[in-house]
C-alpha cells in the first residue's frame, strides 16, 4: 500500500542546525512509482485585473516610507526614501545591483532598523503585530537541508494562522515538487519554488518578494508570476524586487526605481509610455545605462 503523503507526521525540528526527530520508516512500494502530491484537476488560471483606484480616504497605506534612511558606518544603503503604496497594487521595486532594494524590503519586514526616518506597515511600526500582516520571501533559502517539503508546510502551518495548506499543496503539485523530498536534494530553482509557494499561500495584507524569479528557468517564470497574481487577495499589496524587468512588467501596476540608495521615481507603469518609452524595461535600460 502506498503511504498517504499527508498522513500526520511529527512536528519538524527547529531548522537551525538541529537533526530532525526520528521517524518511523515509510513503507516502500514494490515496483510502481508513487505520486507525492494529490493531483489537482486542471483549471484555467483566473484572468487578472488590476485593482481600481487608490485606498479609501482615511485608510492607512499598506506600506509607507517617510524619509527612510539606512546607513552602515559612513555608507548609506538607503537615503531619504519617501513613498507610499495603497491596498490592491502590484509594485515593482526596481534598480541595479546595490541600489538598496533588499535593504528596503528587510526594513519593511522588521529585520533591520532605520538609521532615520520611518517605515510603516498598515500604519504600524514593523514588529510583532506586522509579522501577522506581511508575508516575506527572502532572497536566499532558509529551511534546514534535512527538512522534507511536507515538513516545511507543517512548519508554516504552525507559525501562521493565515496559511492555506491545501492551496500550498495544490501549487506544489502543479510545479511537480515531491512532498517527501529533502530540501537538500532539490535544485536551487526548486527550493525557490517551494519558498514562493509557502509565502503566497498565506492570506497577508502585504507580500514582500525579494527576487522571486531570479533562480528559475525562463519557462517557469510565467507560471510563477501567474501564481503570484492569481493567488493573492485583491485587497492585498505585492512589492516585487527584481532586475528582470521585462518578465514582471506585464503584472505591475506601479514601480519604484532606486539608484545608489535614493528613489529616482515612483509612478504607474503607464508613466513610461507617456514619456515616450516603449516599455518599462526600455526605460530602465536607458536610465541606468553603464
Amino acid at each position: 500500500m502506498t503511504q498517504d503523503p499527508w498522513a500526520p507526521v511529527q512536528p519538524p525540528a527547529p531548522p537551525a542546525g538541529c537533526a530532525p526527530a526520528p521517524q518511523a520508516a515509510w513503507p516502500q512500494p514494490a515496483a510502481e512509482p508513487t505520486t507525492a502530491w494529490p493531483q489537482p484537476a486542471p483549471v484555467a488560471a483566473p484572468a487578472w485585473q488590476p485593482a481600481p483606484g487608490p485606498a479609501p480616504a482615511g485608510a492607512a497605506p499598506v506600506l509607507a516610507c517617510d524619509h527612510l534612511t539606512k546607513g552602515y558606518g559612513s555608507r548609506l544603503a538607503l537615503s531619504d526614501v519617501t513613498f507610499s503604496v495603497p491596498a490592491g497594487r502590484v509594485v515593482g521595486l526596481l534598480g541595479p545591483n546595490g541600489s538598496g532594494k533588499t535593504t528596503l524590503i528587510k526594513l519593511a519586514a522588521g529585520l533591520l532598523t532605520p538609521t532615520s526616518g520611518s517605515v510603516r506597515v498598515a500604519g504600524l511600526e514593523p514588529g510583532t503585530q506586522t509579522k501577522a500582516l506581511l508575508s516575506y520571501l527572502p532572497e536566499r533559502p532558509y529551511f534546514a537541508p534535512s527538512m522534507r517539503v511536507r515538513e516545511c508546510l507543517a512548519f508554516f502551518a504552525d507559525f501562521y494562522a493565515d496559511f492555506d495548506r491545501v492551496l500550498a499543496q495544490d501549487m506544489l503539485a502543479r510545479l511537480g515538487v515531491p512532498a517527501d523530498a529533502p530540501m537538500s536534494s532539490l535544485s536551487k530553482g526548486t527550493k525557490e519554488k517551494v519558498q514562493l509557494v509557502l509565502v503566497m499561500a498565506r492570506h497577508a495584507a502585504l507580500y514582500l518578494l525579494d527576487e522571486p524569479i531570479g533562480g528559475v528557468d525562463p519557462a517557469t517564470r510565467d507560471y510563477i508570476l501567474d501564481t503570484i497574481i492569481s493567488q493573492y487577495h485583491r485587497d492585498s499589496t505585492i512589492l516585487i524586487s527584481t532586475h528582470l524587468i521585462a518578465d514582471v512588467e506585464p503584472v505591475l501596476d506601479d514601480f519604484v526605481f532606486l539608484q545608489y540608495g535614493t528613489m529616482v521615481v515612483h509612478a504607474p507603469v503607464a508613466f513610461v509610455r507617456e514619456q515616450g518609452y516603449p516599455s518599462l524595461d526600455d526605460y530602465f535600460r536607458r536610465a541606468f545605462r553603464c
